[in-house]
């Protein structure tokens, strides 16, 4: 029987940035991480034109940064410089400068693909141990820890066990553990468009009566958009064939970058917040999209993960006692909680405010982007909370 002291499920980019975060300390303490995923990371990056892209904090790049992993990422990071907020119809607009916050970006765009091939690369095999591709199929309660079966019929005990396995876990489920959801009556359609002009690391955020709009810089002139409509329409735009799709994109986005030259694969995403009942029990945490799932539009779901993953990873290092101890576990998510409810918070809110037609709420909202312009505090308390560094002091 195999023994660990945290056995992560999942390997996707919060588990492998745990894995990461937790090395140097369990190799100077002798632990073994072991990280179970269902899918093999690839051994080399395929640039794509459709790949998928997570908007990193600059709270996000400094934790990377810590780890000695930004130099390679930021090879492949498209720098926000600029962040353009605006409300379809209606006078008023907020932009939020890295100048004027004193930073060298606001955020970077990173390919998810580019992203998990760096992290994977980074991993120590003689401290981290994959089981790939591998399934966890049962979890069972052990005094100490859990006893892990894996879909090829392997046991692996360990002192800890992490559930990174997505918004969906079944294991979540399995253990009992319920989940509050929220649905937003609405779908995300995500596709990269290429614009005519340059986006000289601009970011867009445009709010319409249907839904928000999110158009993010990536390299090579392309963004990465994120588009929220009613169900049928978000299916309905889908469906729609490049040109008639552009066409409908330049009409709700307007000519800031001149015309859209090109759509990719579009992809749906149907929108809920998704929060888990309890995140840590005795020898169990759960971490990323399975314990906090937010609206993508406000870019904030993984940056508020990723500090979850360093914020358990300093706990357990700091404790003296094994890794499953629900006393050290419980004081990781006293001091994230607040993190996690303004983030939470603040993600809801401006999806709430935003996607609401009602006229005095968008006149309210109106005042908002143009008080935003005009009132330094709040514009920097907004820029704060965009740049992962919220509830942090510098």
């Amino acid at each position: 029987m195999h023994h660990s002291q945290v056995a992560i499920i999942g390997g996707g980019l919060v588990g492998a940035s745990l894995a990461l975060a937790l090395q140097e300390g369990a190799r100077a303490r002798g632990w073994k991480i072991v990280l179970i995923e269902p899918f093999a990371p690839g051994n080399s990056f395929q640039p794509s034109y459709d790949a998928r892209s997570s908007a990193l904090s600059f709270g996000s790049r400094r934790i990377y940064e810590r780890h000695g992993l930004w130099q390679t990422i930021a090879q492949r990071a498209e720098p926000i410089l600029q962040i353009h907020v605006s409300d379809r119809g209606r006078f008023g607009a907020a932009r939020l400068s890295a100048l004027e916050e004193g930073v060298p970006a606001l955020g970077y765009v990173v390919e998810n693909a580019w992203l998990g091939q760096c992290l994977w690369q980074a991993l120590d095999e003689d401290v981290v141990t994959w089981h790939c591709p591998a399934e966890v199929v049962g979890m069972q309660a052990l005094e100490g820890g859990y006893r892990l079966t894996l879909n090829d019929e392997t046991q692996l005990d360990c002192d800890l066990a992490v559930l990174a396995d997505g918004g969906r876990s079944g294991l979540r489920e399995q253990l009992g553990i319920g989940v509050r959801r929220t649905p937003y009556q609405q779908t995300a359609l995500i596709a990269n468009v290429s614009p005519l002009e340059a986006h000289r690391g601009q970011a867009f955020e445009r709010f319409t009566d249907d839904g928000p709009m999110a158009l993010l810089p990536l390299p090579e002139n392309r963004c990465a958009l994120i588009w929220s409509r009613p169900g049928d329409d978000a299916e309905r735009l889908a469906r729609l064939d490049e040109r008639r799709f552009l066409d409908e994109l330049q009409a709700t986005f307007g000519y800031r970058l001149g015309a859209f030259q090109q759509v990719g694969a579009r992809h749906l995403y149907p929108l809920e917040l998704v929060e888990a009942e309890e995140q840590v029990r005795s020898n169990l945490v759960v971490l990323g999209n399975a314990a906090h799932s937010l609206h993508p539009i406000a870019g904030q779901g993984y940056n508020l993960s990723l500090r979850d993953a360093q914020a358990l990873a300093e706990a357990l290092l700091a404790s003296d006692r094994l890794p499953g101890d629900f006393a050290t576990l419980q004081g990781y998510l006293q001091r994230q909680r607040l993190d996690q409810n303004l983030t939470v918070g603040f993600s809801d809110q401006v999806t709430r405010l935003f996607s609401n037609a009602e006229p005095l709420l968008a006149a309210g909202r109106n005042l908002g982007l143009l008080g935003l312009d005009l009132l330094p505090p709040a514009k920097r308390w907004f820029a704060r909370q965009a740049m992962g560094l919220g509830t942090r002091p510098d």
